[in-house]
């Protein structure tokens, strides 16, 4: 079953329930859009007018952020180029960091992902200017909203966005999972305990869970961010 076009503004309803499916390279071709713990329904990619906005990093088993804080990360939506021939929407990525000892500026890592079409909710990334040599996969496991509960605060509209995503290996890097939340003091203790529940039982990528049950750590967050002028 094909997912909504990613640049529609779709009328899906974000999941209230947190299920994840394991990366598509764990997958067989017939299987790559189901959820990993769920046969309930297959995965539906999030709408590019949900996914684009700034993002906190909270949780990664990527080493590089273990020496940031207020790792953010804002999408944008692209407007097709007149000279491409590809319809499919791109988006601007923008990775904004800060040293955990707290000096220094704002480090920034720019890039543009494309629309992986062989899976669902799948984008290859790459950067920009001198970056632009340097390219990667990166695919959603799985996303949603939960409401706030009394004194967490909330955004406005009562819910915490969160968004589960797992990066390729590259020459540099090896694979690695992100969690994402859109408040910037991220998400309740309890979206992090299910979101965790799950991603341990990805038994479709048991690589996947080891990874995450040995090096799944907390990044930093200190408010306030510091602000680019």
């Amino acid at each position: 079953m094909a997912s909504p076009p990613a640049d529609s503004k779709s009328d899906t309803t974000p999941p209230t329930t947190i299920s994840l499916r394991a990366p598509s390279k764990y997958l067989s071709s017939s299987t790559k859009s189901e959820p990993a713990t769920t046969a309930q329904s297959p995965f539906i990619s999030p709408p590019l007018d949900w996914l684009c906005r700034t993002w906190s990093v909270t949780h990664s088993t990527l080493s590089m952020w273990q020496s940031k804080r207020n790792v953010r990360i804002t999408y944008k939506p692209l407007e097709p180029s007149s000279s491409s021939s590809s319809s499919a929407p791109k988006i601007d990525d923008l990775v904004e960091s800060e040293k955990n000892n707290g000096k220094g500026g704002i480090s920034r890592i720019e890039g543009i992902d494309t629309p992986d079409p062989s899976s669902p909710g799948s984008w290859d990334w790459r950067g920009k200017g001198w970056l632009k040599i340097a390219s990667s996969h990166w695919e959603v496991l799985g996303w949603g909203e939960r409401p706030l509960m009394r004194g967490l605060g909330d955004m406005g509209e009562g819910v915490e966005r969160w968004v589960v995503t797992w990066f390729a290996a590259t020459l540099f890097t090896k694979e690695g999972v992100d969690i994402y939340c859109d408040r910037r003091e991220g998400p309740s203790p309890e979206t992090v305990e299910m979101i965790m529940r799950e991603l341990k039982a990805l038994d479709a990528a048991p690589t996947v869970v080891q990874l995450v049950e040995r090096e799944m750590r907390d990044v930093e967050i200190k408010l306030p961010w510091k602000e680019k002028n």
